[in-house]
């Protein structure tokens, strides 16, 4: 028999551990009348539909529904189990829980049993490429470069950095014998399927191993840092993409810098994980980089939720320009506060670092450009104001910028700047400005009709009355045991019709058994589908009124009875126009004769 976490312990990390502390962790909250609001961690959206409730020390969703209690949101966010998410929060107070005696029956798998198994051999190999480093004669040579590069042994360790063995197949030997797939470890690209006979080898052989982690901490890729250059290999060589590790929607160092990034209330982008390592060396802890792709649609939706300041630090060449600038458009349009910081010679942070020092570094992250700026020297590069054209290219560039997202005081200033810089009048200037302006409201206004006319606006789900009283009546249910045992006394022990419903009742029937006391937060901890937590926390919500509880109750029995008489009468009819078809008239007589019947029933109700 498996221990079970005391209840009195679970209600004291509940008690101490603060709604929108710990929310707050993951997302940016901010506080309109009596509750929080912020962008749901659970779908995508650009405005704040996600309400957290102090008081009542629970959240919800109005765009997805979800919702819950700080245990539950820990269990969704995270993807672990109840005891998992009672022990994580219980560290945060300074309790600790063994899990590992702890049931782990009703875990939560937004992974596939092949993602863990991957997630399971990636952190295994993890540790055991940290180990070759720090611990055997093979990793000196590659512990003296990080050495030599300036990375400290705490460094090393608190970044998990290892190094490969220059044999073939170390790593392919070791999952097998550990029991791992091989087909799933080619998958998720830690070894590699030679074709000609079937064997496998591994992909990363004598490179400094950096662990790639989600946003979780959980190791989903490495990067591998050859360590004496030959023109037949890459410099880097990194895990492709998996089931586990899409490049899209990852950002390195996110795990570890979102306390830093909240408590600052800005992120630091960088293009690679080397330029942020070195970050981290100068002092600075709140940067993230994208993994060798450009920032993305999911990029942005995760630090969105942080935060709504964006220093953007990329390398100094023409390529780091040209991706800095891109990256400053997609962030500018998601309304995002964006900053730019350019550095001089061609230079990449790293680079920047070790030239001119961690000191200068952090001088150059805490003086960036503001979002116009940059696009002004971004549109200036590589232009000669002796010559007319590169002289009216660079205005239009620049008002194009200014159209119809600056406010009037922005755009004063940077006409201003604009005439002094081109030695053209500032009422030239405004005068192309009108126009442009003029040209880019009415394109919006005709975008803005489209739209409404393809996508017409977003509306609520309307319940129908038969879910309406679903809902009421599992939210007696949940405030009130006694309701659930008159019902099972009934003649109708199982009133509801829809599958998720059913499903719901069917465990507080257990959890009532169990508990002999009506407590919905601790239900939802029960539940393992987010889905039922959903449908569970929505009718908490609902309001009801407890002195015509009784009437409530008994119009929704009789509604959701309505709803289950209609039914069968459907079938009835079917079945009935099914044997007339089949000649088979004594039993469509029959079929009709319990129509009739029904019909009464349902017209007495």
């Amino acid at each position: 028999m498996v221990n079970k976490i005391p209840e009195e312990l679970i209600e004291k990390i509940r008690t101490e551990s603060d709604i929108v502390d710990v929310i707050s962790e993951y997302i940016q909250l901010t506080k309109r009348g009596r509750n929080w609001f912020g962008l749901c961690p659970f779908h995508n959206e650009n405005t704040p539909s996600f309400s957290v409730s102090e008081d009542k020390q629970i959240f919800h969703c109005f765009g997805c529904g979800a919702g819950g209690n700080v245990i539950t949101f820990v269990m969704d966010i995270e993807n672990v189990s109840f005891p998992e998410a009672v022990s994580k929060l219980g560290e945060r107070i300074g309790i600790h829980i063994d899990i590992q005696n702890q049931s782990m029956d009703n875990r939560i798998h937004r992974y596939s049993k092949k993602e863990e198994n991957m997630l399971n051999a990636h952190q295994f190999v993890a540790e055991y490429y940290h180990h070759l480093l720090l611990n055997t004669e093979d990793g000196e040579k590659a512990l003296n470069y990080l050495f030599k590069r300036g990375f400290t042994r705490e460094d090393i360790e608190s970044n998990g950095i290892g190094y490969a063995l220059p044999n073939w197949d170390s790593v392919a030997v070791l999952l097998q014998r550990k029991g791992f797939s091989p087909d799933e470890m080619v998958e998720c690209g830690l070894i590699i399927q030679r074709e000609n006979d079937h064997t496998y080898f591994d992909r990363f052989r004598d490179r400094i191993m950096f662990p790639i982690r989600n946003e979780f901490g959980k190791v989903i890729g490495f990067s591998g840092r050859i360590l004496e250059p030959k023109e037949s290999e890459a410099k880097y060589l990194n895990s492709p993409e998996s089931p586990i590790f899409r490049k899209s929607e990852v950002l390195f160092n996110l795990d570890k810098a979102r306390a830093s990034i909240r408590k600052k209330r800005q992120a630091i982008l960088m293009e690679g994980f080397m330029d942020v390592l070195a970050a981290n060396k100068a002092g600075i802890d709140n940067a993230v980089a994208t993994m060798g792709t450009s920032l993305t649609k999911e990029h942005i939706t995760r630090l969105k939720r942080l935060v709504r300041n964006v220093v953007i630090c990329y390398d100094g060449d023409h390529a780091g320009w040209e991706a800095a600038k891109r990256a400053s458009e997609l962030l500018y349009n998601e309304q995002m506060e964006v900053e730019v910081v350019v550095l001089p010679d061609k230079l990449d942070p790293d680079e920047y670092i070790r030239k001119f020092g961690p000191e200068s570094f952090v001088q150059m992250i805490e003086r960036p450009h503001a979002y116009m700026s940059f696009m002004m020297m971004y549109a200036r590069r590589n232009k000669n104001f002796q010559f007319e054209n590169d002289v009216l290219q660079y205005i239009q560039e620049v008002l194009e910028q200014l159209v119809g997202r600056t406010s009037p005081v922005e755009r004063d200033l940077y006409i201003k700047e604009l005439a002094k810089e081109t030695k053209v009048s500032e009422e030239a200037i405004y005068a192309q400005f009108r126009k442009l302006d003029a040209d880019f409201a009415k394109n919006y206004k005709r975008a803005e009709q489209k739209n409404t006319i393809i996508n017409g606006p977003i509306q609520p789900k309307n319940l129908n009355a038969t879910e309406r009283a679903e809902r009421l009546l599992l939210s007696h249910m949940l405030f009130d045991m006694e309701v659930v045992n008159n019902i099972l006394r009934s003649e109708e022990p199982q009133p509801f019709v829809h599958d998720e419903y059913i499903a719901a009742f069917v465990r507080l029937i257990g959890f009532y058994e169990e508990y002999g006391t009506s407590d919905y937060q601790r239900f939802l901890e029960m539940l393992d589908d987010p889905e039922l937590r959903r449908i569970v926390m929505e009718a908490a919500l609902i309001e009801r009124d407890p002195e015509f509880k009784e009437a409530e109750i008994q119009d929704s029995l009789k509604q959701l009875k309505k709803h289950r008489l209609k039914l069968e009468i459907e079938k009835l009819m079917h079945d009935s126009q099914e044997a007339e078809r089949m000649h088979e008239h004594k039993k469509a007589l029959e079929l009709l004769q319990r129509i009739i019947e029904l019909k009464r029933t349902l017209s007495a109700i």
